[in-house]
């Protein structure tokens, strides 16, 4: 498994929730929608441009700014969907 940023993952792909690089009401927000540590998420889809993300945390699909995306670190298996 490497460390990625989740902005990196691609459609499909899971990982687990390594790091949160955001700063004050950015990592509360992201913290608050449950993105924290030892969490699943899954790349659900990217827009064209890859902004915004959207992917799947717990259960429940969030939406995700690119610069938000590139705040969390994930280890993911790569290849595996």
């Amino acid at each position: 498994m490497e460390i990625m940023k989740l902005s990196e993952m691609k459609r499909g792909e899971t990982g687990v929730v390594e790091t949160l690089h955001g700063h004050g009401n950015i990592q509360h927000r992201l913290v608050d929608m449950g993105v924290v540590k030892g969490t699943h998420i899954t790349v659900v889809k990217k827009a064209p441009l890859g902004d915004p993300v959207e992917v799947k945390v717990k259960g429940c699909a969030l939406s995700l700014r690119l610069n938000e995306a590139s705040m969390i670190g994930v280890s993911c298996e790569r290849g595996r969907q």
